[in-house]
């Protein structure tokens, strides 16, 4: 069957529906949002009849709306669910609201505006995330369909907040998937080089344009809380893929003795150390590879009382889990080794491709190797601000857990 032109699309009476194969609804009616391209009725309504950023409704093969969505018929992911509701389609007004839920739970969860605002699916705008640092706002878009809509949300979160400026910081490989292209630049205002964020009453800086992600990790927030209750005076700390010292300096402030950062950007230790003078500390860094500087570290003799692995994600896709996997149990390995007696190991991983039993697995293995014993005491998962979908559990990635380590007895 050939598919009509593009310019066709309007006139033909098709271009607003996309119709799926039969029995293709249960996922969607389920509560998740994504439509993938090989549950498209092809013959009904070809994707290449859309262009990316389309609106359209999705439908059954026994004509039941399911959503009104956006399209991108280049990508894996077609099709993505906004509304549920035939009389709410997408637009401004949908956006505000959208907007509006986002900011009153993020409210009601933190007393000053540092936060993560949306959290894509989760907050029923997929493919936006959006960083609030006071009076500077930072946003990621990863689709297509939301690169579409991009001029909608910038004048909404304007309205909205009255910020002093929004920036673009869309610079993830992952908008590779839907072939557009990586670019950083100002929505509205004034954008400064670095922001600041706020957390537990400490104040952290950390570069924009040329920082990680949107340049601070508030998905770690409420684990670096919780590191706090499992120190104690006089400990020696290690805040592996330091970054800008954020387990760190949380550490010495709860009472540590010292602390030290591992970080292969010297930027970024550079920024530690502002950090952790600007909250009253001081820190040791080490720049280099973790895996090479940890084993300097054992070889020289140096030992800690808590080590804390807060690395990138090492399992991006599918195929890269048995070498990721692997990574997550030497770094681990090494942990262990640098630990004096009985101390703290606080293992993290951003991998959703890594079950949290899969880095249970690497933390006991490489117990096994190195002959301590390690109980976990606490599980932690990302801050509420970045909360799960119950149907998408591609929305639940962080794992954090808090292990006693001590030497095998018996």
């Amino acid at each position: 069957m050939t598919s009509p032109p593009p310019s066709s699309r309007a006139d033909s009476g098709r271009a607003r529906e996309l119709r799926l194969k039969r029995g293709e609804e249960r996922r969607l009616s389920s509560g998740h949002l994504w439509v993938f391209s090989n549950e498209i009725d092809s013959d009904a309504t070809p994707l290449a009849a859309f262009a990316p950023g389309d609106l359209v409704q999705i439908k059954s093969q026994r004509d039941q709306f399911l959503g009104h969505a956006y399209v991108n018929p280049h990508a894996l992911i077609c099709a993505r669910i906004l509304s549920r509701d035939p009389a709410h389609p997408v637009g401004r007004e949908l956006i505000d609201a959208r907007l509006r839920a986002a900011l009153r739970l993020r409210e009601r969860l933190h007393p000053h505006p540092y936060y993560r605002l949306v959290f894509g699916e989760s907050d029923g705008l997929p493919g936006l995330v959006l960083d609030r640092y006071g009076d500077v706002l930072v946003g990621q878009i990863a689709t297509a369909g939301m690169e579409a809509l991009k001029e909608t949300v910038a004048a909404a979160v304007r309205e909205l907040l009255s910020p002093a400026g929004l920036y673009w910081k869309n610079d993830s490989a992952a908008r590779q998937l839907e072939q557009l292209p990586q670019v950083a630049e100002a929505a509205f205002g004034e954008i400064p080089a670095e922001i600041t964020a706020v957390e537990a009453d400490l104040r952290f800086s950390a570069p924009l344009t040329h920082g990680q992600k949107t340049g601070w990790f508030y998905d770690q927030t409420h684990n670096r809380a919780r590191l706090r209750r499992y120190l104690w005076p006089g400990a020696r700390v290690l805040d592996v893929c330091s970054y800008v010292g954020a387990w760190g300096i949380t550490a010495l402030t709860a009472g540590a003795a010292a602390a030290s950062c591992i970080d292969s950007s010297q930027t970024a230790l550079d920024f530690a150390q502002r950090n952790a003078q600007a909250n009253g500390v001081a820190l040791e860094t080490v720049r280099g590879d973790v895996f090479e500087a940890m084993k300097a570290l054992h070889e020289r003799g140096e030992r800690f009382d808590v080590v804390v692995l807060d690395p990138p994600a090492f399992i991006k896709r599918k195929k890269d889990i048995p070498q990721g996997q692997a990574a997550y149990r030497k770094l681990n390995q090494l942990a262990l080794s640098l630990i004096e007696g009985e101390g703290l190991l606080v293992s993290c991983s951003c991998s959703y491709h890594l079950a949290p039993e899969e880095l249970v697995g690497a933390i006991q293995t490489a117990a096994r190797h190195s002959g301590r014993f390690v109980q976990i005491l606490e599980s932690g998962g990302q801050s509420p601000d970045h909360p799960i979908h119950p149907a998408i559990p591609e929305t639940r990635y962080l794992k954090a857990f808090f292990c006693r380590v001590t030497r095998e007895v018996g």
